[in-house]
């Protein structure tokens, strides 16, 4: 079920920028407005960086990456 949304009190700089942003588009202000939030709100996830790290696949010791004969 949609649900109307009313926003107040907008400055009228935030209300040209997204009159524009919707022409820009090819879009109406309205349509413009639901596309922001939709993408403010259901953004991917960030992963942290520790995440990122242990999602690493293991590629051998250190040992393996030294080049230097001596």
């Amino acid at each position: 079920m949609a649900t109307n949304l009313v926003v107040r009190n907008i400055e009228p700089d935030v209300a040209q920028a997204l009159k524009q942003a919707a022409a820009a588009h090819g879009r109406s202000a309205e349509a413009e407005h639901r596309e922001i939030l939709r993408q403010a709100l259901f953004r991917p996830v960030r992963r942290t960086f520790k995440e990122v790290l242990a999602s690493m696949p293991n590629v051998g010791e250190d040992e393996d990456f030294n080049f230097r004969q001596r």
